[in-house]
């Protein structure tokens, strides 16, 4: 049985574009949470400028106050060294590092061209080396809404680029929701054979409806590793009509019934998952948490017993 580890992205990318502040007790509840489900990651934060994302402004009050629970890594998003000079004060096991391999997306979403977006990792991969394991999110891996699709020999580039630093991942990001199964399974069979060494980690948003899909895909070429966001929330403002990330809840609920194994107590997250329209004030896209898992039954409606014994 091929184990499937799962991170949760929701207090840093589900958040980051919510319209109202998510209370700071409420964020390190919500990773409190987490951390007794199962996860092997939880994404809690990012360490850029409360300018830039201002629901994200206390990151470290959030990363000091955390229970933290062994077996699980709490990693954050580092934008610069700055960035990474707080998030080791803040003691994160992982720096996640953000580029795209679309151009144009880059210029829209980081203000800077691809080559100037490299030039700065590097120099956080290098502050990093031997403090902290370093995992790179490359953004638009397979279609950019602003220039199309992007070749799988760019995405095949910059992961080199990359590796040859000494990252210890690579997260491969369908940003804008435009992957599909044939071609997720495609760029993840030649990425297994090329980085044999590296963690390799999915990252599907739910943007036309085949976040799941892609990831059964990509689990099925030997993915092991799943980026998702409780509820479903999250999404690119780049994307027009982007729906979220994947909903962790309903692709592991998928993943076991399809006989994965996840680590992840369904039961328990599923608890959690009910109590996050309260926490953002509005419904989330997630499905199994309204309709229960596939063997939450009901019982049966009182006539129907009278029915059954019309016929017995």
């Amino acid at each position: 049985m091929q184990r499937i580890y799962f991170n949760d992205v929701v207090t840093r990318d589900g958040f980051q574009i919510e319209p109202e502040f998510v209370p700071t007790e409420s964020k390190v509840a919500l990773v409190d949470a987490l951390s007794r489900c199962g996860y092997a990651k939880v994404e809690v934060t990012s360490f850029t400028s409360a300018k830039s994302i201002p629901m994200l402004r206390d990151a470290e009050e959030v990363m000091g106050r955390i229970q933290r629970v062994p077996g699980v890594e709490y990693t954050v998003l580092v934008p610069n060294v700055r960035g990474a000079e707080r998030a080791l004060e803040s003691k994160a096991d992982e720096f996640n590092l953000v580029m795209s391999t679309s151009e144009t997306h880059n210029l829209a979403n980081l203000r800077m061209p691809r080559e100037r977006s490299f030039a700065a990792l590097k120099e956080v991969v290098a502050l990093a080396e031997g403090r902290v394991p370093v995992n790179v999110s490359l953004s638009a891996c397979f279609g950019c809404p602003m220039e199309g699709l992007v070749p799988a020999d760019v995405v095949i580039a910059w992961s080199d680029r990359f590796a040859e630093l000494g990252v210890r991942g690579l997260t491969i990001c369908d940003t804008t929701g435009m992957a599909h199964p044939s071609q997720v399974s495609r760029l993840c069979e030649t990425l297994r054979k090329r980085f044999p060494g590296l963690q390799l980690t999915l990252h599907f948003h739910n943007t036309r409806g085949m976040g799941l899909a892609n990831v059964l895909a990509a689990a099925q070429q030997g993915i092991d590793r799943f980026d998702g966001s409780l509820g479903g929330l999250g999404g690119c403002p780049y994307a027009p009509g982007a729906s979220g990330n994947i909903c962790s809840e309903d692709a592991i609920h998928m993943l076991q019934a399809e006989g994965y194994e996840t680590g992840i107590d369904l039961t328990r997250l599923l608890a959690v998952a009910r109590q996050l329209p309260d926490i953002v004030g509005h419904d989330v896209p997630g499905q199994v948490a309204k309709a229960g898992r596939i063997l939450d039954l009901h019982p049966e409606p009182d006539f129907v017993a009278d029915i059954r014994s019309k016929f017995a």
